[in-house]
């Protein structure tokens, strides 16, 4: 079976790994993206539908548990062992926080993606 045939096995991993590169799951050439966030409907390079694809609200869910569990220990020890002025400690993990969450976001989302392409979940599964 080739890689392009919808009844091969789907690795979860490599998929997982082409997603957070934002690139299509199948292949792993062609972008997934169109723009920051949408999904496009098929892939350019392999013609994969990707239009079932349904993130929600779980990208974000996830950006906000590990920017979260990132920044607070962080904000803490900086506080506890240089205490800056609160307007310097507001402003760099302000930055910190917003950088991360928007590199974070359209790389979970792809990975969100690709896991459910590989499992076969919204439509991706095989029309038989």
């Amino acid at each position: 079976m080739t890689q392009t045939d919808h009844h091969a096995p789907r690795e979860t991993w490599p998929a997982l790994m082409k997603g957070w590169r934002r690139r299509c799951p199948n292949c792993g050439s062609g972008p997934m993206m169109l723009s920051y966030l949408k999904v496009r409907d098929h892939c350019p390079v392999c013609r994969e539908e990707l239009f079932h694809a349904r993130a929600d609200d779980g990208p974000a869910y996830l950006t906000i548990l590990i920017v979260g569990h990132l920044m607070a220990p962080l904000l803490l020890i900086v506080f506890e062992a240089w205490r800056p002025d609160p307007l310097t400690l507001f402003t760099i993990f302000a930055v910190g926080c917003v950088g991360l969450s928007l590199y974070l976001l359209p790389r979970l989302k792809g990975a969100i993606v690709a896991f459910q392409w590989a499992r076969g979940m919204h439509g991706f599964a095989d029309p038989a």
